[in-house]
């Protein structure tokens, strides 16, 4: 039968642990202080038994000669101090029967002096003939060569060792029973602290998330415990808090995803279903129903692929890490540009340099380190947006150059930027590429949401129609895949300034020669 052993709370195992150790502290002492009393006792009686000199055996003498066989002599009167007793081996070596001292009891000592066990001068304890006490013996070898054998009882000695025996139990029972009682109201006022933590994260299961631990006295172990559990409590409600913001961003994705994904579809549905049903319409119908149906399947299908990208950007940020010529991108990203955009006019520049006068340095090779393709494409992404939001009139410029983070410089926030990630450290070595036009600028509640997926702003006169919305939410998330940073700086009526942020990773050194240098 296996029995399983209930287990038992803190409460019980502290008192139960206090009591157990008190009353083996008492028992303990009380049994040092049984056999130091004990043996000091022993030791009296041996200091009197080693001092004490026994008469001569001389006026215990038989009347006649003991070779003649009379009868057993006769002991005289004589007296011993207190409770000694001495008997003696006659010369034939056998233990006379007369003995000094009087009293209930004698040791028991053997019947010849040759199975005498004792050392001269050396105490020894020995049992009672009658086995209900012990003696305490010492021999010793008289002038005319018998032995003596002197004894003193040993019932004062067991007799005193016994009452303290049982004192010390008692006074053991009474530790037990007192430490037991007071041990546990000072335990139950110990764990007063914890009863009230414990009290407080059954209310924060039950449903009050907004409680914390009122003890937190960093200098006991209670408040240090109650410091860590409001630690644990805020790490929970921010990672919840997270949970939820990710769940609604998560839904929100879902929904707008759905609903771009919705209009292409109903389009290419609608045109299959005339197709279909009116198998004999005109050629030209035909034609623009043909025509209707492929752009909106390209519509969906470029849709699809950045919804891929962004997924892909979630998992793997950068697949391919080389050193990359910002200002060859940019140079490719502008040509492209003035193709799909004539009459637009958009030019290449160097980054102006910081401070006051705003000189302008030469054109030079920037490089950095990353995935070439995904950083042609937040370029193209930021030279189609600045073509597409901005009246034709509008020119463009792309910038590139190198220079430290800072409030003029870009990378920090200041007010009138807006950037979907983090600022970078202040005064750390970037590349940049700026794309800048002269156009209408955005109002500051739309500069706040242009790096949101699916946010559409006005298509520009006589432009196409807007794209996805995931365009710049692409850009910045490969931006932020870089270690860098996408932002805008913008102002009703003074254009608008994407400015791509890269580590610097590679330059000219000192001597001329291409070196690492430091990035984030």
């Amino acid at each position: 039968m296996n029995l399983r052993l209930r287990p038992r709370s803190v409460r019980t195992r502290l008192v139960l642990i206090s009591t157990v150790l008190a009353t083996l502290a008492v028992l303990v002492s009380q049994a040092a202080g049984l056999t130091v009393m004990r043996s000091w006792l022993t030791g009296q009686i041996d200091h009197r038994l080693t001092h004490f000199r026994p008469p001569p055996p001389a006026p215990y003498a038989p009347a006649g000669d003991e070779s003649s066989g009379g009868p057993d002599p006769v002991p005289r009167e004589a007296s011993l101090p207190s409770d000694y007793r001495v008997f003696f081996y006659g010369s034939d070596g056998r233990l006379r029967p007369d003995s000094l001292g009087s009293g209930e009891g004698r040791p028991r000592l053997p019947r010849t002096e040759a199975t005498l066990a004792l050392t001269d001068g050396r105490p020894a304890t020995v049992p009672d003939r009658r086995g209900t006490s012990e003696w305490r013996v010492i021999a010793d070898t008289g002038p005319d060569g018998r032995r003596v054998v002197v004894a003193l009882p040993l019932d004062t000695v067991e007799g005193a060792t016994s009452k303290l025996l049982w004192l010390s139990l008692a006074i053991g029972a009474a530790t037990a029973a007192g430490v037991g009682l007071l041990g546990s109201a000072a335990v139950r006022l110990g764990l007063r602290p914890l009863d009230r933590m414990e009290r407080t994260a059954r209310r924060i299961t039950g449903g009050e998330s907004a409680l914390v631990v009122a003890d937190t006295d960093p200098r006991t172990e209670t408040g240090r415990l109650g410091i860590a559990f409001n630690t644990m409590l805020d790490q929970v409600r921010a990672a919840l808090h997270r949970k939820d913001a990710s769940e609604q961003r998560l839904r929100r994705f879902m929904a707008d995803a759905g609903h771009e994904l919705r209009t292409p579809l109903t389009s290419i549905q609608g045109f299959a279903e005339l197709l279909v049903e009116q198998p004999r319409i005109p050629a030209a119908r035909r034609q623009e129903a043909h025509e209707l149906i492929a752009r909106n399947a390209e519509r969906m299908s470029r849709l699809v692929d950045d919804l891929f990208l962004l997924a892909k950007l979630g998992y793997a940020p950068v697949a391919h890490r080389e050193t990359v010529d910002l200002l060859s991108l940019a140079a490719d990203g502008v040509g492209a540009a003035v193709v799909a955009h004539p009459g637009r006019e958009v030019r290449l520049m160097p980054l102006a340099a910081s401070g006051p006068e705003g000189r302008r340095s030469a054109l030079d090779v920037v490089e950095t380190l990353g995935d070439t393709h995904q950083l042609s494409q937040v370029i193209a992404n930021l030279l189609a947006n600045a073509c597409l939001h901005t009246p034709p009139g509008a020119s463009v410029e792309v910038r590139v150059g190198t220079v430290r983070t800072g409030p003029d410089t870009g990378g920090t926030d200041r007010r009138g930027r807006s950037s979907a990630t983090a600022a970078l450290p202040l005064g750390i070595a970037v590349c940049v590429v700026e794309v800048a036009d002269d156009g209408p600028g955005l109002a500051p509640e739309a500069a706040q949401q242009v790096f949101e997926r699916f946010y559409r702003g006005p298509a520009g006169a006589g432009g196409p129609e807007p794209g996805s919305g995931l365009g710049l939410s692409i850009a910045s998330t490969i931006a932020e895949a870089h270690r860098g940073r996408l932002e805008l700086d913008t102002r009703a009526g003074h254009g608008s300034t994407f400015r791509l942020l890269l580590p610097r990773s590679a330059g000219p050194g000192p001597d001329g020669m291409t070196t690492f240098a430091e990035g984030l």
